[in-house]
């Protein structure tokens, strides 16, 4: 699917994939954390075929900045995806092909408008580490503490601020939501240990949270009342995402995360980590984890849920996106297996498609995979 020649090559795919296998190493905070989280591992089928592979956009180069952040490509609809090339924000059209820049950020951009809170004079060669988009709204975050949102029907940038003037302040993640209003806010997560809430109708920040370690990603639940808050510390966090307040420690992982998503239920959620698992944590019961789910080569760096919960995927830094049925308690699973470092993941909203960003020299590119919804007759084929 990546349109690789292995007869011209002097070694064959599985040849080339055993010593992958063997010779990738997992960038560890915790030594050994791997080793010792696959006592904790479930064992799950593989062979499930929940999603095909549609089509290889080569011409799409879909890069990474930070070798443990991956949140750089988002489905708005089944044809539209969003993602970063090098110093570009574009669009990609799966319907029409078109590939077309919206923002540059190697030269100065700065806001349109003079608003409170933003920075006039904007920035210049912003290295783009976290991506977000939704309604309309686009937010990138920066390497130096850097926030640039731009709406997509409007012309030119809508606000720029600096969250922080640390000079570890890289912002890891980007969350956009609606509150119970309607409104439109966006949560950043960032090295300084913060957590912050911005409201887009006012372009105001409205809620600061400090932490004791620096933050990797968030994820706010479906009722918009708790936070999920995961970082450099083995033990996460749940919180009341008005308050800020502590409701309960989340303890299981051996190292650092840099993933989070909830499930539509509103009662579960899953915490991807660097010692190569992803949790699935029950809010009612947060003792330990209801599934520990291994990776093959490295740690989980980006977990999404099809908006319908029937699915979860998990992608490793490098060459495998997991595709867990939800429905079968994730004791089935679909693995696409390609080469290249994994820019990011999205489901598009309606559950169609999957689109899969890779960064490599060579075969960099958006793969994209179609739903397929006969898959209890397919899988009784494996």
């Amino acid at each position: 699917m990546q349109g690789i020649l292995w007869e011209r090559l002097a070694v064959t795919r599985e040849k080339y994939r055993q010593t992958r296998l063997e010779q990738y190493k997992n960038y560890e905070n915790v030594p050994n954390s791997g080793e010792e989280a696959i006592k904790d591992c479930k064992t799950t089928e593989k062979g499930g075929m929940y999603y095909e592979f549609r089509q290889n956009t080569r011409s799409v180069k879909s890069t990474i900045l930070h070798f443990q952040l991956r949140n750089l490509v988002w489905a708005t609809s089944k044809h539209d995806v969003y993602f970063t090339s090098n110093y570009s924000i574009r669009h990609w059209s799966a319907l029409s092909g078109a590939n077309t820049e919206l923002l540059n950020v190697e030269g100065h951009v700065a806001p349109r408008e003079k608003r409170s809170g933003s920075l006039v004079e904007g920035f210049s060669q912003t290295q783009v580490s976290t991506l977000a988009v939704k309604d309309n709204l686009l937010v990138a975050g920066g390497f130096q503490g850097e926030l640039i949102c731009k709406h997509l029907d409007r012309e030119g940038i809508s606000f720029c601020c600096r969250t922080t003037y640390d000079e570890n302040a890289i912002t890891n993640a980007v969350e956009i939501f609606n509150t119970s209003s309607g409104a439109v806010h966006f949560i950043a997560s960032n090295n300084d240990s913060g957590v912050r809430d911005y409201d887009m109708e006012r372009f105001q920040l409205c809620k600061y949270f400090h932490f004791e370690w620096p933050v990797n990603h968030t994820s706010l639940s479906p009722d918009r009342k708790m936070v999920v808050i995961v970082g450099d510390d083995p033990d996460g966090l749940l919180i009341d995402a008005s308050s800020g307040k502590i409701l309960h420690s989340i303890k299981g992982h051996r190292d650092f995360s840099f993933a989070s998503a909830w499930s539509p239920d509103g009662r579960t959620f899953a915490t991807g980590n660097q010692d190569k698992t992803c949790r699935v944590w029950d809010t009612r019961n947060l003792s330990k984890a209801v599934h520990v789910l291994r990776g093959n080569l490295g740690a989980i760096r980006s977990i999404r849920f099809t908006s319908d919960g029937q699915f979860m995927s998990m992608a490793e830094p490098a060459d495998f996106v997991h595709i867990y049925d939800v429905k079968s308690d994730y004791n089935r699973r679909q693995e696409l297996d390609f080469f290249g470092e994994i820019s990011g993941t999205s489901f598009s909203p309606d559950t169609n498609m999957l689109f899969v960003g890779v960064w490599d020299r060579v075969y960099g590119s958006l793969l994209q995979f179609g739903r397929l919804y006969n898959h209890s007759y397919l899988d009784s084929l494996f």
